[in-house]
C-alpha cells in the first residue's frame, strides 16, 4: 500500500492502524507544502506561493500549501499564461488573422500583364506569427491575380497598432541598436517577429571571410557588417551579432569565428522597425515574381479606405497553434502582438492591452488585483499574486471547451523546449505542466504556474512567484526550481 493520503485521511487510518503505520507515511504528507521553496525568504526574497487540489466533478479545491498568497508581485513571462487564457475566451481556438494586399484602383489588362492603378496596400492584420512563407504566399496570389505592374507605390498600413511606444529600456534601445531577437518594435504589420535572419556559413578555406546573407532573400536589403572569420576544422564556433541603425538603414554587424567544417548558422536579431522591414522584404518579393513597382515603399498608419477592394489574402496558423510558439519559446514580440489585438481600438499602446487583459480577469471571482502593462511580461510593473493566477488556471480548467488547448501551450519538464526546466524527480517531471517567467533587471524575478496530476490522478493547480530587490544576490532557476519540484513532489504523491 503507497502513502497516497491526504493529512485528514492519515489521522483516520492511524486511529486504526495504529502510530506505527502513521509514521511510515507522515514524510509524504507533513511536508506536502513550500517548506523548502521558502527558505528562499531568509536570503531576502520575497514570495507569493499556492497549491490546490480541484475537483473536477463538486467544483471544490483544497488548499494543499501557500505562501502570501495574496502578495503582489511580478510574474514576468507567467503573465502569457493571461493572455493565453484571455485571447482564447475572446477569439476562440480556432481563430485566424488575415493580412491583405488590397487597392483603390483597379486593375487593367489582367489577362496580358495587368497593371495596377494606384497603390498596392500591404494591410497587416496583426498576426503574431506572420512569416516570409506568408508573404509569398501573398505574392503568389497577387501574381495568379494576374497583377504584374503597380502604377505606384508600395504602401504597408499598420493602422491597427504601430508603431508602438516603449515601455521598458531593452526595447526603446532596440530602436537604434540590438543584440537580441525579442525587443523588436510592434508593429500590426511586422514579419519574422520583427526580425532580421542572417545566414553565416564558413567558406572553403580557412583564413577567408564567412559567407553570409539573408535566409529569406537572395536581395540585398540590408547592409550585412561581415567580420567572422573562417577557421581550421574543429577550431569552434563564436558568432557575435549585433542591429545597429545609422544612416545605411539597419545594419547586421557579425563578428567572430566559424570553422570550415561547421554547419550554418542562422542568427536573429530585431529589426529597427518591424513595419519597415515587412515594406523591404515585400518589395524584394515583388521584384523576384516580376511584379514591377513604380514607386518606392513607404509605411502608413492610415485605414485603407472603404473602397478598396482585395486583390489577395493569407491566414495565420490557428490561435490555438500560435500559442504553443507563444508559451513554449516565450515569444515576446508574438505575445506583445497578440496582447494589442485584444484592444479594438485603432493605434494602441501596450497598456491598453494590459488593460483588456484586466478586464478579462474582472469576471473570475476571488481573483484580486491584477495590473499588466504588457502582455508578455517584459516589464516587472506588472503585478498580480498566487491566489490569482490560481483563480484563472482553475477557471479555465473548467472550461471544456478552452481547456485543451490552453494546457497544450503548457511545457512538462520531461518534454519542454527548455531545458532548464529538465530536473527533479521522474514525478515532477512527468506530472507537472507549468509556464515559466524569468527577469534579472532592474531586480530578479522567476516565477513558474501550471498544473499538476497526483498520484491519485486529481488535478491540481500551482503558482510561484519569487522577486528579488536591488539588494539581493542574484538568483538562479536552479535555486527555485530544486526546492520547488520537491515541495510539489510532496504534494503530488501524498494525493
Amino acid at each position: 500500500m503507497g502513502c497516497f493520503f491526504t493529512v485528514k485521511r492519515l489521522r483516520r487510518w492511524a486511529l486504526v492502524s495504529g502510530v506505527a503505520s502513521l509514521a511510515l507515511c507522515a514524510s509524504a504528507s507533513l511536508f506536502a507544502d513550500f517548506s523548502r521553496l521558502s527558505q528562499l525568504q531568509n536570503k531576502g526574497f520575497s514570495i507569493s506561493a499556492e497549491a490546490r487540489l480541484l475537483d473536477a466533478d463538486t467544483g471544490a479545491n483544497a488548499l494543499l500549501g501557500s505562501i502570501n498568497p495574496e502578495r503582489q508581485l511580478s510574474p514576468a513571462s507567467v503573465t502569457k499564461a493571461y493572455l493565453a487564457a484571455a485571447a482564447l475566451n475572446r477569439f476562440g481556438p480556432q481563430h485566424r488573422f488575415t493580412s491583405q494586399l488590397v487597392s483603390s484602383g483597379r486593375v487593367e489588362n489582367r489577362a496580358n500583364g495587368g497593371v495596377l492603378r494606384g497603390d498596392l496596400v500591404f494591410e497587416g492584420g496583426g498576426d503574431p506569427g506572420l512569416t516570409t512563407e506568408n508573404l509569398w504566399r501573398l505574392v503568389q496570389r497577387l501574381h495568379l491575380a494576374g497583377v504584374r505592374e503597380i502604377d505606384g507605390a508600395l504602401v504597408v498600413s499598420q493602422w491597427r497598432f504601430g508603431p508602438v511606444d516603449c515601455i521598458t529600456t531593452d526595447r526603446c534601445d532596440a530602436l537604434t541598436r540590438v543584440a537580441n531577437a525579442y525587443s523588436a518594435p510592434l508593429s500590426s504589420a511586422g514579419v519574422n517577429f520583427g526580425s532580421w535572419c542572417v545566414n553565416v556559413a564558413p567558406a572553403a578555406s580557412a583564413g577567408e571571410p564567412a559567407r553570409v546573407g539573408l535566409c529569406d532573400s537572395q536581395t540585398s536589403l540590408i547592409t550585412i557588417d561581415n567580420q567572422v572569420v573562417t577557421r581550421p576544422a574543429n577550431s569552434g564556433t563564436e558568432i557575435s551579432a549585433e542591429r545597429i541603425t545609422d544612416e545605411r538603414g539597419d545594419v547586421m554587424r557579425l563578428t567572430g569565428q566559424i570553422s570550415t567544417n561547421a554547419t550554418a548558422r542562422d542568427v536573429y536579431r530585431g529589426a529597427g522597425d518591424a513595419a519597415e522591414k515587412t515594406a523591404q522584404v515585400l518589395m524584394g518579393m515583388l521584384n523576384q515574381a516580376g511584379i514591377q513597382v513604380r514607386d518606392s515603399w513607404r509605411v502608413s498608419s492610415t485605414q485603407p479606405p472603404s473602397t478598396a477592394q482585395r486583390l489577395a489574402a493569407v491566414d495565420s496558423q490557428p490561435l490555438q497553434e500560435i500559442l504553443l510558439r507563444i508559451m513554449n519559446y516565450s515569444n515576446n514580440y508574438m505575445a506583445d502582438v497578440l496582447a494589442l489585438d485584444l484592444v479594438e481600438t485603432p493605434q494602441a499602446q501596450l497598456r491598453q492591452a494590459g488593460q483588456a487583459i484586466e478586464s478579462y480577469v474582472q469576471h473570475l471571482p476571488g481573483h484580486g488585483p491584477l495590473t499588466l502593462y504588457s502582455g508578455s511580461g517584459l516589464t516587472t510593473e506588472n503585478r498580480t499574486s498566487a491566489q490569482g493566477v490560481n483563480v484563472m488556471l482553475e477557471d479555465m480548467f473548467r472550461q471544456s471547451a478552452l481547456f485543451p488547448s490552453f494546457v497544450a501551450a503548457f511545457q512538462s519538464p520531461a518534454n519542454g523546449v527548455m531545458r532548464f526546466i529538465r530536473r527533479g524527480s521522474t514525478t515532477f517531471q512527468n506530472n507537472v505542466m507549468l509556464k515559466t517567467g524569468t527577469l534579472n533587471q532592474p531586480f530578479a524575478v522567476r516565477a513558474a504556474a501550471g498544473y499538476f496530476r497526483t498520484a491519485q490522478g486529481r488535478w491540481g493547480v500551482f503558482s510561484v512567484m519569487v522577486n528579488g530587490s536591488g539588494s539581493t544576490p542574484y538568483l538562479s532557476w536552479s535555486e527555485v526550481l530544486d526546492p520547488l519540484s520537491l515541495d510539489l513532489d510532496a504534494m503530488i504523491l501524498a494525493n
